[in-house]
């Protein structure tokens, strides 16, 4: 799922966005409604009509941003009060504030609010930070089924966030506490299962050991959501593990920063070779940019800093990850994925 944090994925409109392929984009709760507002969005009558995108949108929480913020923030059992980084304004989000705003949003996939655990912590902060969360996902399931019962307001799918950082023993009972909370709620709101606290600054091998030994606990009736996550390898590695869904900043901002994604690994487009190379990024590539403009144009536009590279970059890149996650299907249904994913070990390498 391409990001698109404040209702656009950076240097592209929504026409690159179907071409491509993307069927789901994602907003983000905290700065939407930072700026541009919820008044401005309401104005419209959701963030689909606000940004002409009539297919799925998924919308963060916000938890992981009110992480993110460091010492301008401050959690208590009630939600998190923090600083505006726009202006500094005193500002609080609360699980429920959270559930409200993707509401007003109209969001398609809506997540609970929850802390996201540091790397490295300690196991009684990870506890704890998780309990939190668990304590937040119920307020946040029983609002959404309220709300929406009560005020007629779209009903989006309801997402919980498996917490528990690197403890194996932690994740489980996180699991185990969030189908308590359907269990006993008897509304079946949640129709999926996320992971989050993942790539925020642990060695990628304990990643991979995390998430390997947890997805045969994951609920396998809903889809199953790494958040976050990542590299072309990442995904692959996941899929091998079970896991449904992705969203990664990584293709777009990395188109923007000149590094573009290959079936024969990273090609650094500011590197001088490039400077006189008729060849496309990819000469397997189907994408606009492969089809009509060659490496050399590209570096081009990336040294005079032309917005049309950034945009024919993040069109390629984007158009990869779908490839990717398209030809991974393909494999799982011919069953043959592990054969597809060992094929594959190169991608993070540079192009020799």
């Amino acid at each position: 799922m391409p990001v698109g944090t404040y209702g656009a994925v950076k240097s592209l409109e929504v026409n690159d966005l179907k071409q491509i392929g993307s069927q789901i984009i994602l907003g983000n709760t905290f700065h939407l409604n930072l700026r541009p507002s919820l008044d401005i969005i309401s104005h419209f009558k959701g963030l689909h009509n606000f940004i002409n995108w009539q297919a799925p949108i998924l919308t963060d929480s916000g938890g992981f941003q009110v992480f993110s913020l460091g010492k301008l923030r401050k959690i208590t059992e009630e939600g998190v009060q923090f600083r505006s980084p726009i202006n500094g304004d005193k500002l609080f989000i609360s699980p429920e504030k959270s559930i409200d705003i993707q509401h007003q949003l109209g969001s398609d996939i809506i997540m609970v609010f929850d802390e996201c655990t540091p790397y490295p912590a300690t196991y009684h902060e990870v506890e704890k930070s998780m309990q939190l969360s668990m304590r937040w996902a119920k307020r946040c399931y029983d609002f959404h089924h309220t709300n929406t019962q009560d005020h007629g307001t779209k009903r989006g799918a309801l997402f919980p966030i498996i917490q528990g950082g690197m403890h194996l023993d932690l994740r489980k009972n996180s699991i185990e506490m969030l189908q308590e909370i359907e269990y006993k709620g008897q509304y079946n709101e949640f129709k999926g299962m996320a992971l989050g606290g993942f790539s925020v600054g642990e060695p990628m091998e304990l990643m991979y050991k995390t998430l390997s030994e947890i997805m045969p606990f994951v609920p396998t009736d809903k889809p199953r959501y790494l958040m976050g996550v990542g590299r072309p390898l990442d995904i692959l590695h996941s899929i091998s593990c079970g896991v449904d869904m992705f969203d990664c900043v990584l293709p777009s901002r990395n188109a923007r920063n000149g590094n573009l994604f290959t079936w024969q690994g990273i090609l650094k487009l500011r590197n001088a070779r490039y400077k006189k190379d008729d060849k496309p990024i990819d000469e397997n590539c189907t994408c606009l940019a492969c089809q009509h403009y060659s490496r050399a144009y590209l570096h081009h536009l990336d040294k005079i800093n032309e917005s049309l590279g950034d945009r024919l970059c993040t069109i390629h890149n984007l158009h990869f990850y779908h490839e990717l996650t398209a030809q991974a299907r393909l494999a799982i249904e011919e069953n043959h994925f592990n054969q597809f994913h060992q094929h594959n070990q190169h991608l993070h390498n540079p192009i020799a």
